[in-house]
């Protein structure tokens, strides 16, 4: 590889959302040149990296045109076209995770196939065709309410996901292959973010606590770290070595976790990238996820993961029935609040519950940091 901190190199990064974003700023804070592909002129990443391709990441002409004279290739989203990058690879460029990886985690229904032949606590599921084999396992006894279907690829942020309580929720049904897994009686919600480096280091940052919004489906509030016992934080982060070193995987993995209501842990699901629930890394953490990112797949030493401050990062999400140019109201009065840091991603429209910035509060107390991450969540709207 060449030295990634020079004129000549190039990093090429498939998506220019919010992640590719954040990534972009981290690595200019080490000269790195950044080079993202993606659909939107407009994208929150067209004004921090240093070149931008219109195209889209699920094309395979655009995708291998784009990594023709990048160095290095890595991904903010894992919906990307496999086939092109798994010739890339075949013609020596370094893809970051590689193509294995993605394969396997683009599809859930892959997934969870790999956590069961690797013996890696998981829920139990089924995997079926579409709507219609869902039907007649439900009919046959196979599948009992209350389930959770989940398309096997193209879902995210909730979307692509489905909870059946009874037989009213039928409609709810998504078409498409699925994984059909039995509703769990979930206790807590917890994440952990791991890098793998390409020489084969581990490190994994604190778990940290998830909070839903219940008409999203999506995080609202992140909590780091998480109020879980010792032997639980040691059992994720064995769960999530395990998964990086089966996968023999380069980068920085998001590892979601259940514990239930009798204290069993298990996989839910991983993304292979920056994640919403690392956020909190840029002020709370002693390395962000996204330095760990690079540090892993430019071959550099793992920074610290260690916590500075006890964190919790809100989602900025569009109120609910807004659609059009944004306007972030009350965010003076909530910029005032001591320790609170603001993310806000250059998203030119709102729509309900679109991801639009994040916050993160740091406070030395995580009550006192929780209350204020509360008072942002009630003063700042945004709407159009």
């Amino acid at each position: 590889m060449k030295q990634p901190i020079s004129s000549d190199f190039k990093l090429g990064i498939l998506g220019g959302g919010q992640l590719g974003k954040m990534l972009t700023l981290a690595a200019s804070n080490i000269d790195v040149n950044t080079y993202v592909l993606d659909p939107n002129g407009e994208c929150p990443a067209v004004t921090t990296c240093t070149g931008l391709t219109v195209g889209s990441f699920n094309d395979y002409d655009a995708v291998y045109q784009f990594g023709q004279d990048k160095d290095v290739i890595t991904v903010e989203i894992e919906s990307v076209n496999i086939d092109a990058l798994r010739k890339l690879e075949g013609e020596g460029k370094e893809v970051y995770p590689d193509t294995n990886s993605l394969s396997i985690i683009q599809d859930k229904g892959l997934q969870k196939q790999f956590y069961k032949d690797n013996k890696i606590a998981t829920s139990a599921f089924a995997l079926y065709e579409d709507t219609d084999a869902i039907k007649a396992a439900l009919a046959n006894g196979t599948v009992t309410y209350p389930f959770v279907q989940k398309l096997r690829t193209g879902g995210y942020d909730g979307k692509g996901v489905a909870v059946l309580k009874n037989e009213a929720d039928l409609n709810l049904l998504l078409e498409g292959k699925s994984v059909v897994e039995q509703m769990v009686d979930i206790n807590k919600e917890i994440a952990v973010i791991v890098a793998r480096n390409i020489k084969g280091e581990v490190k994994c940052f604190p778990s940290v606590e998830m909070e839903f919004n219940p008409k999203a489906n999506l995080v609202e509030f992140l909590f780091s770290p998480a109020a879980i016992s010792d032997a639980h934080e040691q059992e994720a982060e064995q769960l999530s070595r395990s998964i990086v070193e089966h996968l023999d995987f380069v980068g920085l993995l998001a590892i979601e976790l259940f514990i239930d209501n009798n204290g069993e842990m298990f996989v839910n699901e991983v993304a292979p990238r920056p994640h919403n629930s690392g956020h909190q890394t840029i002020e709370g953490n002693m390395t962000s996820q996204y330095e760990q990112h690079l540090r892993a797949i430019l071959g550099y030493p793992l920074g610290s993961t260690a916590i500075t401050l006890p964190s919790v990062m809100i989602n900025i999400l569009g109120e609910e029935g807004y659609e059009g140019n944004v306007i972030y109201d009350g965010i003076e009065n909530c910029m005032a609040v001591e320790g609170a840091n603001f993310h806000i991603y250059g998203k030119k429209i709102t729509k309900s519950f679109r991801k639009m910035g994040h916050a993160t509060v740091i406070d030395k107390d995580l009550e006192s940091a929780k209350k204020k991450a509360n008072y942002i969540k009630e003063h700042l709207k945004v709407i159009a």
